[in-house]
């Protein structure tokens, strides 16, 4: 969601904060702003809309600092508008940069203005920034002011503050919102995501919650959560700058749909020896937890939730393991009952997401004693909470519609069932074919690329639609869900998925000549059913567009057009038949002429509740 970018240099930071705040622009932002210390003044520019239009007022009207902070903001407590946008200022002294939210931010205002503090804002951030100015004003010591304000704040908070009468001083706190620290020479930046500040550092501290960090240009301390002096260590980063860039593409959307076979083979690189699957691959204790186990929990949002729910037919089909999976928001909220000796699965692209860390932490309160996490992001708050981890290795994904991370996400969840499995009922025959099928997958995924051109043509008959829907069974329900959502995030065009055996309970009101109907039919026990569902929208004038196995050699009719899909196994259909999907969505917004790659009201991660 929001993103933070700030700095302490021997030069100038400011082009270095404006490049950050393009970097992370893939979260989502209705605003951005900056400020910088010069002279002994805190210099403030704040502009509504994209990071460009912050550059060109910086341009018309230069400041530059060695010392600044900035921000591009996710509204939540008020409307977008430059008065909201970060950073907030008290008293021409202090500034803060903030992601999260404070819960109690209506007490603290109250309190805050009884003692003569006017807000210019209506964002929960200002309590804090006039808090810190409080603190100061009782010890003129801007650590110690920092630590007496952090126990006032509940809830969650990424906070980048400076003072202008410490203008060699940046301090950087943590608690349930990523921070992360760069490492430079005589230099030191703190940013929401490592992409921010990839152009000038490979060294990377990542901040633990309840960190609180004093930044100098020669110096940098640590106090953990107790107060403690710590020490955390420095990461190397593989991620280059260019590695966030479009390349040949239009969009960032389509090159991550593209690099979905290289996702895959490095979501599956090392994790077999001879063919068969390591349990180590989910960590070193991962045998001796898989062997405690008696049932899986699964525990996601959005689209890692659709990975949940193909995973809960592959757990319960194949293995016969019992599998469960809510939606993590809901989890917490409806004191679940929960058997110790079940694995507690999280997943998640950012390793970030508030919901799915809050409904973990639940689970462990109710007893749970195994945790695993599928993730992309290997120094984030899920990935250090769990017992277990499984990376997913798809690299950067900057789309804010998620691709690639959701195939990879599928792939690792098919490992895990085979690791699991194999415990219960997944006969060494079954584990072999899954294998074989893996190791095929770049492949097919290629061939279906192929399909591009067809799909841009067929992405014509939604440019004047307002609504769809999308019909599957099975393991590919969740994947007429998953393809619903692409579309409706990116085109804005209403669509809802339904099991097609539900259509004559309901949604089969709907069907007309001027709503397109999306079917995935792959080969499989369920496609003459599925035929009849197809059926029974085409006797009553539905347009329907069927993804289909090529194979079987069915034809377009009057109201049905066939995409010939490639012929794969069943076990892989699921990762293999959401790819059309994706790419039917990212036309239609390209023809829809909408923000591709960051889609309105939307963020990349979401880490408020």
């Amino acid at each position: 969601m929001c993103g933070i970018v700030a700095g302490i240099a021997q030069r100038n930071v400011v082009p270095i904060l404006i490049e950050g705040l393009k970097r992370l622009e893939y979260r989502g932002y209705d605003s951005a702003g900056l400020a910088v210390i010069d002279q002994g003044e805190i210099y403030r520019k704040r502009e509504l809309g994209k990071v460009k239009g912050l550059e060109a007022l910086i341009a018309a009207d230069p400041i530059q600092g060695m010392i600044g902070i900035a921000h591009t903001r996710w509204a939540t407590h008020g409307k977008p508008s430059t008065q909201n946008a970060h950073p907030h200022i008290s008293s021409q002294k202090v500034a803060v940069v903030h992601n999260g939210i404070i819960e109690n931010h209506d007490r603290l205002r109250t309190s805050l203005q009884q003692n003569g503090y006017q807000f210019t804002s209506e964002t929960d951030t200002e309590v804090v920034v006039h808090k810190i100015a409080e603190q100061l004003a009782i010890d003129n010591d801007l650590l110690a002011a920092v630590k007496s304000t952090l126990p006032h704040l509940e809830g969650a908070y990424a906070l980048g503050v400076m003072y202008s009468d410490r203008p060699d001083t940046l301090i950087a706190c943590r608690k349930g919102s990523p921070l992360v620290i760069g490492v430079g020479i005589g230099e030191f930046f703190i940013a929401s995501d490592i992409a921010a500040l990839l152009p000038v550092t490979q060294r990377f501290i990542f901040l633990e919650d309840g960190d609180v960090a004093e930044l100098t240009i020669d110096n940098l301390v640590i106090y953990d959560k107790d107060g403690a002096r710590v020490e955390r260590p420095v990461v190397e980063s593989q991620l280059k700058a260019d590695s966030v860039d479009k390349g040949k593409y239009r969009h960032f959307m389509l090159k991550e749909i593209y690099e979905q076979a290289w996702a895959v083979s490095e979501t599956l690189e090392g994790r077999f020896i001879g063919n068969r699957l390591q349990d180590s691959a989910f960590g070193h204790q991962a045998a001796e937890v898989f062997d405690q186990i008696k049932s899986v929990q699964i525990l996601a949002c959005g689209t890692s939730y659709h990975a949940g729910l193909v995973a809960r037919y592959w757990f319960e089909k194949l293995a016969r393991v019992p599998c469960s999976i809510e939606v993590a928001s809901e989890f917490r909220y409806r004191n679940p009952v929960i058997s110790p000796d079940t694995l507690v699965v999280t997943i998640s692209q950012s390793g970030e997401t508030a919901d799915t860390l809050a409904a973990l932490q639940e689970a462990k309160k109710l007893g749970v004693k195994h945790s695993l996490v599928i993730c992309n992001a290997p120094e984030s708050s899920l990935v250090r909470e769990s017992d277990l981890v499984m990376m997913t290795r798809a690299g950067p994904e900057i789309g804010v519609a998620s691709t690639k991370a959701f195939t990879t996400q599928l792939v690792a969840l098919l490992m895990l069932v085979i690791a699991v499995g194999r415990r219960f009922s997944l006969t060494k025959e079954w584990e072999e074919l899954i294998v074989s099928e893996l190791f095929g997958l770049p492949g097919n995924i290629e061939k279906v690329l192929q399909l591009d051109e067809t799909i841009e043509q067929l992405s014509q008959r939604f440019a004047d639609k307002q609504n769809a829907l999308f019909l599957g069974r099975g393991t590919h329900y969740p994947i007429a869900m998953e393809g619903a959502l692409k579309l409706k995030e990116i085109s804005y065009i209403h669509a809802e998925a339904y099991p097609a055996g539900e259509l004559k309970h309901g949604p089969l009101a709907l069907i007309d000549a001027e709503m397109p109907v999306v079917t995935v039919a792959p080969n499989n026990n369920l496609l003459e059913k599925l035929k009849s569902n197809i059926q029974e929208v085409s006797a009553r004038g539905g347009q329907l567009i069927v993804f289909m196995d090529g194979a079987l050699g069915e034809s377009d009719d009057e109201n049905v057009q066939i995409i010939k899909m490639p012929s794969v196994a069943n076990i892989i259909s699921p990762i293999i038949y959401t790819i059309p999907l994706q790419l039917l969505s990212y036309h239609v917004a390209v023809l829809k002429g909408t923000d591709v790659d960051q889609p309105r009201n939307l963020a990349k991660s979401v880490t408020v509740e």
